[in-house]
């Protein structure tokens, strides 16, 4: 397919997807130009969206993207690559096809497509998703270590209380490895170069433990 011609087609399956989203959401071609005027991108009148829709308009800006799926509800990945059923391949650039799954993860640069990152691109994605996984984990064993808690300072028999109680110190124990390993996790993101994403409030003395362990490193 020429590359023009695989231009308009992405642009005709962002359209597509951005209709389906739009008439999910609830919203008019007016109700998603006004909302993406809100958002500073006036550009994006309601006629402008109606040639969209209708194959008039051929092209589309990232900020286009950016915007309309955030107005819509969607992750932008989902307007350039549909998980609906209803393409069993995509043409992801010209003159290459992959399923819609592929080329969504070759996007997002996690897929075992060809042009899937490698050496140092890798590493930082991996790093990134891995923090991700890690604060996961530290959030779940909190809560369970708090349920934990809860459980032995509200039972009603007393006989069952010091075994909630040990139970509770075990998950506390493990909430505490599990913020040490998110924290030794920031600090090899840091020692690449990288900034870790902000952490929820009531984790905030992850990163005050780490500074603390610099000052002492430096005092």
């Amino acid at each position: 397919m020429a590359p023009t011609l695989w231009a308009s087609q992405l642009t005709a399956r962002i359209a597509s997807a951005l209709r389906s989203a739009r008439t999910t959401a609830g919203m008019t071609m007016a109700d998603v130009a006004a909302a993406c005027a809100e958002r500073g991108h006036e550009e994006m009148t309601a006629q402008t969206i109606k040639n969209l829709e209708t194959g008039r308009k051929t092209s589309l800006s990232v900020a286009d993207l950016l915007v309309l799926a955030d107005v819509v509800g969607v992750p932008p990945v989902l307007l350039l690559f549909q998980l609906d059923g209803t393409e069993e391949e995509v043409e992801v650039l010209p003159h290459r096809t992959a399923s819609p799954w592929d080329g969504l993860a070759w996007f997002t640069g996690e897929g075992r497509h060809s042009a899937a990152p490698s050496g140092e691109h890798q590493e930082v994605l991996d790093l990134y998703r891995a923090h991700d996984d890690v604060l996961a984990a530290v959030e779940a064993s909190i809560a369970m270590a708090t349920a934990r808690r809860r459980a032995a300072e509200t039972a009603l028999d007393p006989t069952l209380v010091p075994g909630l109680q040990e139970r509770a110190r075990s998950y506390e124990a493990l909430s505490l490895e599990d913020r040490k390993d998110l924290r030794a996790h920031r600090d090899r993101m840091r020692a690449r170069g990288l900034t870790p994403p902000p952490l929820p409030a009531d984790l905030q003395h992850v990163d005050e433990a780490t500074l603390a362990k610099d000052q002492e490193a430096t005092a």
